[in-house]
């Protein structure tokens, strides 16, 4: 990690919160971290020892490297507020703004799109990146793995991972509810549900594993018992509706 590592926060909200948890679990001193006075900036500064600016101008003067993380309708409004420059890296984490809405508001500031999720806080945030660029990179170590994207249109795409990742914990939730209607102990059913998809990630995502189709086929096994869920999911319409909520998601990141 870069010894000058320095970032200042546009935003000061619950996602600001999960990116400064991560990188000070990461070893980033508190002191390399200042964030906008606006929204929980006092509480970050009194939790976490984060510096708190006196206004966004004064944020842009004493940072080089900027994320922007407000809600998409104030993204423009805030750019535009801090005046930056030529010096400055943007790396934009709002839902939705595309880089020429970014650069229209920040015209001589480079600005990046990433898309990190809340897992950001323990270092385990896959994170698209769009363009790829080493000093956003930097800015982003420790926050979990990064996916460079190589056009806006997959990052838009990606983006819609985002919602999957919510709709998961949903999953989670409700198989670890069911489990505990049927006799497991409550705490004990929401580790296993966690674990069981987290180890379903990591089993996914195995470069040396079989083809997605493939694996499914063969967890499916004729007779067993993913076979009759994967059944049940099919006769109620489920891939469907999972593939019609992606495209929801999409037009939503659309109209933000």
């Amino acid at each position: 990690m870069s010894g000058d590592w320095s970032v200042g926060v546009i935003g000061a909200g619950h996602f600001a919160e999960f990116l400064v948890q991560g990188w000070l679990r990461a070893g980033r001193p508190p002191e390399s971290i200042i964030v906008s006075p606006r929204g929980r900036s006092a509480d970050l500064a009194a939790r976490f020892g984060v510096g708190v600016a006196e206004s966004l101008p004064d944020l842009a003067a004493r940072r080089d490297r900027i994320v922007l993380s407000v809600r998409p309708k104030d993204a423009a409004a805030a750019l535009a507020e801090a005046g930056l420059g030529a010096r400055h890296l943007v790396v934009s984490v709002c839902a939705g703004v595309t880089l020429g809405e970014l650069s229209a508001a920040a015209p001589d500031a480079r600005c990046i799109r990433a898309m990190p999720v809340s897992a950001a806080k323990l270092g385990r945030s896959p994170t698209t990146v769009f363009p790829d660029d080493p000093a956003a990179r930097d800015m982003l170590t420790g926050l979990g793995p990064l996916i460079p994207l190589e056009a806006e249109a997959a990052f838009e795409a990606a983006s819609v991972n985002a919602a999957v990742y919510a709709w998961v914990h949903g999953l989670i939730a409700e198989t670890a509810r069911w489990s505990a209607a049927h006799g497991m102990e409550a705490a004990t059913a929401r580790k296993l549900a966690a674990e069981s998809f987290a180890a379903a990630g990591a089993m996914a995502g195995d470069a040396d594993a079989p083809d997605l189709d493939a694996m499914v086929a063969a967890l499916a096994t004729p007779g067993g018992i993913s076979e009759a869920g994967f059944d049940a999911l099919g006769e109620r319409g489920v891939p469907e509706a999972w593939r019609a909520a992606c495209d929801a998601a999409r037009q939503r990141l659309r109209r933000s």
